[in-house]
């Protein structure tokens, strides 16, 4: 297979910096709802990449559950690679890809850990099962079997079987504040546009950048 010959025209649409809000908040919220009204599969699902102490990137795909002005939250067992190499460095990047609408959106910023009270209040709206889940995976660990790992599923649900299903320890969420956020849409001839969000003070320097 040739892959240099699998290409696409970007040709949907622009982007111009009096389209933008001046809060990139406000304007990722625009965007995710049209991703959302689009129809997208999962447009919540974005891109994590962390840093571990000796320099090796790692990436892996998320679920944002929540986003307000303080940034971007998601949950996860507290003993994963990802959490691991959080909590040693905080420094994050997050990235959203919507192919069909040919956009992304880069975030770099830092993470940490929200509230026990945040995190039981996201649990407790997951299904019984995904509750359930969490309590019988160490993730990141080798496990030997799938059937070990069902084993503990259903050593869960006897456990809990008759009662609420409690937030683990091990379980929680994080939350990225972003130092820089980038918007951006595919145009032809790959002269796209990007515009990107720095922090500055107690707001935002919005800047066009080269594609």
């Amino acid at each position: 297979m040739d892959l240099g010959n699998l290409r696409n025209e970007y040709a949907r649409a622009g982007l111009r910096r009096e389209q933008l809000a001046d809060d990139p908040f406000r304007q990722f919220e625009i965007w995710f709802g049209q991703a959302n009204s689009a129809g997208l599969y999962q447009p919540n699902a974005m891109t994590v990449a962390t840093v571990s102490a000796d320099g090796q990137p790692s990436a892996r795909t998320v679920l944002l559950k929540s986003f307000d002005t303080g940034g971007f939250v998601f949950y996860t067992n507290y003993g994963s690679r990802k959490a691991r190499e959080l909590d040693a460095n905080p420094r994050v990047a997050l990235l959203f890809v919507w192919l069909d609408l040919e956009r992304q959106i880069k975030i770099r910023g830092s993470a940490r850990r929200v509230s026990t009270a945040e995190s039981l209040k996201y649990f407790l709206t997951r299904p019984r099962g995904s509750r359930l889940g969490a309590w019988c995976s160490e993730q990141s660990s080798v496990v030997g079997s799938r059937g070990l790992l069902e084993e503990e599923f259903e050593r869960m649900k006897r456990k809990f079987h008759d009662k609420e299903v409690p937030l683990p320890s091990f379980w929680g969420g994080y939350r990225v504040v972003p130092q820089e956020i980038e918007f951006w849409q595919g145009r032809v001839n790959r002269l796209h546009d990007r515009f990107q969000y720095t922090r500055v003070d107690d707001g935002w320097c919005i800047e066009r950048l080269a594609p």
